[in-house]
């Protein structure tokens, strides 16, 4: 019978399973009683490290609440979060003159680096359309370069951009997506 008075049907006999005895029982209850024990007992501890001030406290051996060099302090960061690869192509971004050498690097800047996995690509863009062209014919030569510096497969590909005009503008009518007047010549 249930609490309200109405009576609950039977269990079906499941045929091939035995029925737990007392024994199998009292093995569940110790074993749940245990876990129950464990649980408060953790809770008990955390009750007491927190009214500790969380249960770290100094002494002569290093932990990781020392102050560090900056030097470290930043390459434990970098680390950690997985910047190495965006940290080394900025340091490339930084030698950019000793990479190319001195009369590329006047005429042509790097802008950003893709470090998607599929893309891994170095935008560079370039004052005229002849160093443009000069940057195009070097490429293969600058990855092999710069995948020497970095590590293999840092860099795939160099999109080269030759300068850039100012977007013309005339008229206060404009087609959306139209990039003015020269926009319908090949």
């Amino acid at each position: 019978m249930t609490g309200d008075g109405a009576e609950r049907p039977a269990e079906p006999e499941r045929p091939g399973v035995p029925e737990a005895s007392g024994v199998d029982l009292a093995r569940v209850a110790l074993r749940a009683a245990k876990e129950q024990a464990k649980a408060r007992g953790a809770a008990a501890q955390q009750k007491k490290q927190a009214r500790r001030g969380g249960g770290l406290r100094s002494g002569a051996r290093a932990d990781g609440r020392d102050p560090l060099p900056l030097g470290a302090a930043i390459n434990r960061l970098i680390t950690e979060r997985g910047w190495e690869t965006p940290a080394a192509v900025g340091g490339v971004m930084g030698r950019w003159p000793q990479i190319v050498g001195e009369d590329l690097a006047k005429h042509c800047v790097p802008l950003r680096y893709d470090d998607a996995p599929d893309e891994r690509v170095l935008t560079v863009q370039c004052d005229s359309t002849a160093w443009a062209t000069q940057l195009r014919l070097l490429a293969p030569r600058l990855v092999a370069r710069l995948n020497e510096d970095l590590g293999h497969g840092t860099v795939r590909a160099i999109k080269v951009l030759g300068p850039g005009g100012p977007q013309r503008r005339f008229g206060p009518l404009r087609a959306p997506g139209s990039t003015g007047p020269g926009d319908t010549y090949g």
